[in-house]
């Protein structure tokens, strides 16, 4: 059986914690800063964990856990 390949793209949007999980960065932090507040802009610096729903997807996505 050959190797499965890694879907570069996730592979470059997404880690793994130590405990497994997904992580991901936030949107809406390109452009059009000036409008939001200073505490919405602080709150989408943090990384959050990708959707229970998407996790499945995602995984099929980095077989090798990437």
């Amino acid at each position: 059986m050959p190797k499965m390949k890694t879907h570069r793209a996730i592979a470059k949007r997404v880690s793994f914690t130590g405990t497994g999980k997904i992580k991901r960065n936030k949107m809406n932090r390109r452009h059009l800063l000036n409008v939001k507040t200073a505490k919405r802009k602080a709150h989408l610096r943090r990384p959050t964990t990708v959707d229970e729903t998407q996790v499945k997807t995602v995984k099929k996505m980095l077989p090798y856990g990437n």
